[in-house]
């Protein structure tokens, strides 16, 4: 297996557009990594954007002038073959129909049934086709504008995780979180059933990040996301907040306000979840704030959190880190950030930390953490060079060092022979129709 993978950019859209791929992002474009998620068959799927925006250009006719951001997936072999990229939420300039016009996310994840969801806010999601040849089903609410208006719309998640038993952890979002006037990632729930094209289940909640939202109203509800029986809705909610559960003192307390949800839970088994807690970011740079990887469980007890991260020196505020991702099949946790890659036991025992101050790991800090195959495959994507990096653990924790290592060095090898197959402008991977 390859460890290494292109995230490729249609052809079309640099030509149509005119696009100088040797430009600097900071001149008003630029391309970013969503999400990815591995199928039980060996399949990988990635979420990824392009998009430009200069305040001159708006309303320009001239494609080379015109500001837009597209959204695609890519669906590959387990041997790294590229099946499929296609474009989401929108036809192609020339009015090429895309078969997945219904809409964008940024998050995926694959269904027991094998189905692709893609998520994103306020609690959007699209069921898609495993080959990405159409769009199955779509629950969806817009965003509400004016913000004193109520939108209706047929909702599900914001985010959506699969327990090792097949059934979904998700996050759902709510209208005025932390005195906010829009939808913000809020509730942990747990479905009661299959999500199919014909049947959405409700959403139990069993944890608030916010468990007193202002500006509330009893329009606001949404009838599939419950709470002992009824719909979740002004205090009618699991109390106390997440950040009352996990701050282990008054002065924790404090600088949890106005905390939030890092990434979507992550299941380590049907009963328990980790699940990021962000103490409140400052606009002067967060690094030293509290945070916490909480364990949750199914009846939204917080059972302990992963340890031995320093506040600091291990912060994940730095770059934005917050994602972790598990392997239910060993019971491990790991985390990567820009000062290491950290990997935890079930019990939140810290087992392995490779620092990227050591040489052999330093590359590690361009790479961000998409996500976790059952069985122990790290996914992660390289932030510049615009690769994905696979890393089969196999849940060997004594051999993580060597593992990594023979990793990195792959990528350098593999990275070398794609250069020369796609020839690549300014590490941006173009991939003509025929390809």
């Amino acid at each position: 297996m390859p460890h290494t993978l292109p995230l490729p950019i249609p052809s079309w859209l640099v030509d149509h557009h005119q696009l100088d791929l040797t430009a600097l992002y900071s001149s008003g474009w630029g391309m970013e990594h969503d999400a990815a998620a591995p199928a039980p068959n060996g399949d990988l799927y990635a979420l990824y954007r392009v998009w430009r925006h200069h305040h001159e250009a708006k309303g320009s006719a001239e494609p080379a002038e015109q500001n837009f951001g597209y959204g695609f997936i890519t669906r590959y072999a387990p041997d790294g073959t590229p099946l499929a990229t296609v474009l989401c939420g929108q036809d192609a300039p020339d009015g090429t129909p895309s078969a997945l016009t219904a809409g964008s996310g940024t998050g995926l994840a694959v269904l027991p049934d094998g189905t692709l969801a893609m998520t994103g806010l306020p609690d959007c999601t699209y069921l898609i086709a495993p080959d990405l040849s159409r769009v199955l089903a779509a629950y969806t609410m817009p965003y509400r504008w004016p913000f004193d208006e109520v939108v209706p719309g047929d909702p599900f998640a914001t985010a959506i995780r699969v327990t090792p038993r097949g059934r979904l952890l998700c996050v759902a979002s709510e209208f005025g979180v932390h005195r906010y006037g829009n939808c913000i990632p809020n509730l942990i729930t747990l479905a009661d059933g299959p999500l199919g094209p014909d049947h959405k289940p409700n959403l139990e909640a069993i944890a608030s990040l916010d468990s007193r939202p202002a500006h509330q109203t009893e329009a606001d509800q949404r009838p599939h996301v419950r709470y002992q029986g009824r719909p979740v809705g002004l205090e009618h909610r699991p109390s106390p907040s997440l950040p009352d559960l996990v701050a282990r003192d008054d002065d924790e307390r404090h600088w949890y306000d106005r905390a939030r949800l890092g990434t979507a839970a992550e299941p380590l088994t049907d009963e328990l979840f980790v699940v990021p807690v962000l103490g409140r970011e400052f606009r002067s740079g967060s690094r030293g704030q509290v945070f916490a990887f909480a364990l949750l469980n199914a009846q939204g007890e917080v059972t302990g959190r992963l340890e031995g991260l320093d506040k600091y020196k291990d912060s994940p505020f730095t770059g934005r880190c917050y994602s972790v991702a598990t392997a239910p099949d060993h019971g491990l946790v790991f985390h990567l950030n820009r000062y290491g890659l950290y990997a935890w036991t079930a019990d939140g025992r810290l087992r392995a930390r490779l620092g990227t101050e050591d040489k052999p790991f330093k590359a590690l800090a361009q790479f961000t953490l998409m996500t976790c195959s059952s069985d122990g495959v790290l996914v992660l994507f390289h932030r510049k060079q615009h690769l994905i990096l696979r890393i089969p653990t196999r849940g060997d924790l004594d051999g993580l060092t060597a593992t990594v290592e023979t990793a990195l060095r792959a990528y350098a090898r593999e990275r070398a022979a794609l250069k020369k197959q796609w020839g690549p402008v300014n590490w941006h991977w173009v991939q003509s129709a025929a390809e």
